[in-house]
């Protein structure tokens, strides 16, 4: 919806408004005119009902406004006698039309001292969790979210099973653009697995005032612009989803808007320079390990590396010992001696589920083997003897990656080699060509709602001739730290400046296996209760935070105990 619809959208609200109150004003004493008049008849109407005049400001924040209507509603027919469990439902299933009813229908009497206290203990109840609930969706939508860190994209800075705090206001809040959507979730309903929202209507992008600005080493966390996923892991039809109800993805900003970007045999370079990423960055890059004696797991596990695969030769497998096993198997592969290779994630198939099944396995330690790796790590394994040798695994230059940005042929970039490319800026000025057009195009079309067409050499721009183009937003560039097992810029491109929802500022809680089950978790102490930014090694407060919680808890039972004696 563009700007005049809006308008008109809301006038059609007032109007009905007006039409189904004016009656109930009058009858509280007030003037049939003060229910016509935007913001003011809300102000009004909260003194009606007796509650405090800044819940008219909650009408008119979005996502709140809905589970505020219902109250508003319920609160307005009361004032006027109509307590009933009846006249509840018919209000609330009404969408409050109900009130045109009362309104002309109905002879009811303003009661302007009535109790606000829920006469019974559901009442209550229902009230507490009504407000909890907007209370939450306030912060959640607002201020801080909570995220989980689902793939290895950022390891090892941010791994697997941390679960964060995401501050919206550093950067400043988006307010919300679908304005029909069920509160505390994002773009799907849980158990039922229905979206959670209406395409229809949408508000205009808006973002509140933040702190800073996105800035190169930020880790950010950012609506997916590629995102036409329903459901993760679901073969179906692409959807066409709002900004704010795609999937949110975390990536470190390596480029903003005016840089010239890089990527030279897998490192970032900034208008010419290399980038330097911050020292809490730990990037990882695919290495290949050699050994003439057969490259061990224990090394790997020795600098405590994953990403990378084990493989288990098994004589013969029934179909009871395949289940048991599956849980861990990446996959299966039939030798021509008839026995099976298996193929598994860093963590191997547990003795215990060996033995118990009766599996008779051996690891299988090859001359070579590849794994993700920090310089660290790769420092660390130079030094082990039965290593011959250890080399980072880098794309040569003009060979063609697969689903690779701009996806053109006059591109031939992977993600070890690509650009320089330019991130646009707002209101900067490019020259139009066919050779340049595949890195824009989806900005102008997409991003920035034009048309584009092409005919022979002629670009058309919303039907217009075009040989240049002035970008209307900001837009970054966005890689995981792994950089090798990222899908990021590199292949989707630009993050548009809308697309930003926030950057994770604390991991209250971190987990190995956490895609194993949750009894299959593991602590990481010394992550629990870290900041994400600064600098330095993180230090883990929950250990302060614990014996705080001890403090306050000792605390007040020795007041208690000395008030009692009092």
């Amino acid at each position: 919806m563009d700007a005049t619809q809006w308008l008109l959208f809301i006038l059609v609200i007032q109007i009905i408004h007006f039409a189904g109150t004016w009656k109930l004003y009058v009858k509280a004493g007030r003037k049939a005119w003060e229910a016509a008049i935007p913001v003011y008849n809300a102000i009004v109407l909260m003194q009606i009902i007796n509650r405090p005049k800044w819940w008219t400001i909650l009408l008119f924040i979005p996502i709140i406004n809905l589970l505020m209507f219902p109250i508003i509603w319920i609160e307005t027919i009361r004032s006027f006698g109509r307590n009933s469990t009846a006249d509840t439902w018919l209000v609330i299933l009404t969408f409050g039309l109900y009130i045109f009813y009362v309104n002309y229908a109905l002879d009811v009497k303003y009661i302007e001292d009535r109790s606000l206290q829920p006469q019974t203990a559901t009442g209550e109840w229902v009230s507490s969790i009504a407000f909890a609930v907007i209370a939450a969706t306030l912060v959640h939508t607002y201020f801080i979210q909570p995220y989980v860190i689902p793939t290895p994209s950022l390891e090892r800075t941010l791994r697997v099973g941390d679960l964060l705090f995401v501050s919206k206001f550093n950067y400043g809040a988006r307010t919300p653009m679908t304005t029909v959507a069920a509160p505390m979730v994002h773009d799907t309903l849980p158990v039922i697995g229905t979206k959670s929202y209406l395409t229809k209507p949408q508000l205009p992008y808006f973002r509140l005032p933040g702190f800073t600005k996105v800035d190169r080493n930020d880790i950010v966390v950012f609506s997916w612009p590629a995102d036409t996923v329903r459901q993760f892991f679901k073969r179906e039809k692409g959807v066409i989803k709002p900004i704010d109800k795609k999937s949110n993805y975390v990536k470190r900003c390596v480029g903003i808007p005016g840089d010239s970007l890089a990527v030279i045999d897998g490192y970032v370079y900034i208008n010419g320079k290399q980038l330097k990423l911050s020292d809490r960055a730990k990037p990882q890059y695919d290495y290949t390990l050699y050994s003439s004696k057969g490259v061990s797991s224990t090394l790997l596990e020795k600098v405590d590396a994953t990403g990378w695969t084990r493989k288990y030769i098994i004589n013969s497998l029934n179909q009871q010992q395949l289940n048991s096993i599956q849980k861990y198997v990446k996959g299966y592969k039939q030798r021509t001696d008839g026995k099976l290779e298996v193929y598994t994630k860093e963590g191997g198939i547990p003795v215990s589920v060996a033995r118990k099944n009766a599996i008779s396995l051996a690891e299988e330690t090859g001359l070579s083997r590849i794994a993700p790796l920090t310089a660290e790590m790769a420092e660390q394994l130079k030094k082990e003897p039965s290593l011959d040798s250890i080399v980072r695994m880098v794309d040569k230059k003009g060979v063609a990656g697969a689903n690779i940005f701009p996806q053109s042929r006059d591109y031939p970039w992977n993600y070890d080699q690509m650009g320089p490319i330019y991130i646009p800026e707002k209101g900067a000025t490019v020259a139009l060509n066919l050779k340049v057009l595949p890195l824009y195009k989806k900005i102008i079309r997409e991003y920035e709602g034009n048309t584009i067409s092409v005919a022979g050499n002629q670009i058309k721009i919303n039907g217009e001739v075009a040989d240049s183009y002035t970008f209307k937003q900001d837009y970054y560039w966005m890689m995981g730290d792994n950089r090798d097992h990222s899908e990021d810029s590199r292949a989707w491109g630009y993050v548009p400046e809308n697309h930003i929802v926030g950057t994770p500022i604390f991991i209250w809680l971190s987990v190995d296996n956490f895609n194993d089950g949750i009894l299959s978790w593991r602590p990481r102490w010394d992550r629990i209760f870290t900041t994400v930014n600064g600098s330095g090694e993180p230090v883990s407060y929950f250990k302060y935070f614990l014996i705080a919680l001890v403090a306050y808890f000792v605390g007040s039972w020795l007041w208690n105990k000395k008030k009692a004696k009092g």
